[in-house]
C-alpha cells in the first residue's frame, strides 16, 4: 500500500512538472512571437522615416543648390576667388583714385574759385577807385567879395605900382571892395594859417582839395575863423581892409592868389 501511494504521488509530481514546464514553454513562445511582431513593426516605423527623411532631403537639395548658387553670386568674402578679389581691389583702387581725383579737382575748383572772386574783388575795388575818381567833384571857386578886378594876374609881364612907384609882377587879382566888407570862403577846405604879410597885411591861406590854396589878403579883420579849422564854401573869414604895404596907395580892395600845386595860377581861370 505504501509503495503503491509513493508511486501515485511521484506520478502527480511528474504531471505537475509537466504542466508547469508547457506552461514556462508556452509564455517564451508568446513572448518570442510578441517581440518578432514588435521588432518588425519597429524596423516598418524605422523605414517609414528614413523614406521621409530621404523625400525631404530631396526637397531641401534644390533649395541648398540655389542657396549655394545665390552665394556665389553674393560672393561670400570667405569664399572668394583669386578673381574676385583681384577685381576688387582693382575697383576699390579705381573707387579711391576717382575720390582723390575728385578731391584735386575740387581743390582745384576752390582755388580757380577763390583767384576768381580775388580777380573780382579786385576789379571791384578798381571800379570803386575809377567811380570815386569820377564823383569827385571839381573844385569851382568863387568870388571871395563882390566888386570889380582892379588889378590883373601878372605872373609873365609887368604892371605898375602906384606904392612902388615901378614895374612888377602880380601874382593875384585885386578886387575892389568897400572896407569892412565881407571876405567869404571861395571854396570848401581847412584855415592852414592867419598871418601878417610883410608885403599884402593881414593874410588868410586856406588849403583845398586837388593841390590847391587859396590866399586872401589886405583884410581888417579875420577873427571869424581859426587856424586847421574846417571852413565851407561860402563861409565868412574876414572883411576887407587897407593893410598891404605893397598896395596901400591903391584903393580899398582884396588881394587874392589862387595856386595849384605850388604854383600861383590866374584866379581868372577858375572863378566862376
Amino acid at each position: 500500500m505504501r509503495r503503491q501511494g509513493r508511486k501515485n504521488y511521484s506520478d502527480n509530481g511528474f504531471k505537475r512538472l509537466m504542466f508547469i514546464s508547457a506552461g514556462v514553454l508556452a509564455v517564451a513562445i508568446i513572448a518570442f512571437i510578441i517581440t518578432i511582431v514588435a521588432y518588425n513593426n519597429r524596423i516598418k516605423s524605422q523605414s517609414r522615416v528614413s523614406l521621409l527623411n530621404s523625400n525631404k532631403i530631396a526637397e531641401l537639395v534644390p533649395s541648398i543648390s540655389t542657396e549655394v548658387e545665390n552665394t556665389s553670386t553674393v560672393s561670400n568674402p570667405i569664399g572668394k576667388t583669386i578673381n574676385e578679389v583681384q577685381n576688387n581691389v582693382i575697383a576699390n583702387n579705381t573707387i579711391e583714385n576717382n575720390t582723390v581725383n575728385n578731391t584735386i579737382t575740387q581743390e582745384n575748383n576752390t582755388v580757380k574759385n577763390t583767384t576768381t572772386n580775388k580777380n573780382v574783388e579786385n576789379t571791384n575795388t578798381a571800379n570803386t577807385t575809377t567811380v570815386k575818381k569820377e564823383e569827385k567833384k571839381e573844385l569851382k571857386f568863387q568870388m571871395p567879395v563882390e566888386g570889380e578886378v582892379s588889378k590883373e594876374f601878372a605872373k609873365d609881364n609887368l604892371i605898375y605900382s602906384e606904392t612902388l612907384k615901378e614895374w612888377i609882377t602880380h601874382l593875384g587879382i585885386d578886387i575892389k571892395a568897400e572896407k569892412t566888407s565881407v571876405v567869404k570862403a571861395s571854396e570848401d577846405g581847412t584855415i592852414k594859417s592867419i598871418k601878417n604879410d610883410p608885403r599884402y597885411g593881414l593874410t588868410v591861406i586856406m588849403e583845398h582839395e586837388d593841390g590847391f590854396k587859396t590866399i586872401y589878403s589886405n583884410l581888417l579883420t579875420a577873427e571869424f575863423v581859426s587856424e586847421g579849422e574846417e571852413i565851407s564854401k561860402g563861409q565868412t573869414l574876414g572883411t576887407v581892409g587897407n593893410t598891404a604895404v605893397f598896395e596901400y596907395s591903391d584903393e580899398p580892395h582884396l588881394h587874392f592868389e589862387i595856386l595849384k600845386d605850388g604854383e600861383y595860377v590866374d584866379p581868372g581861370l577858375y572863378l566862376k
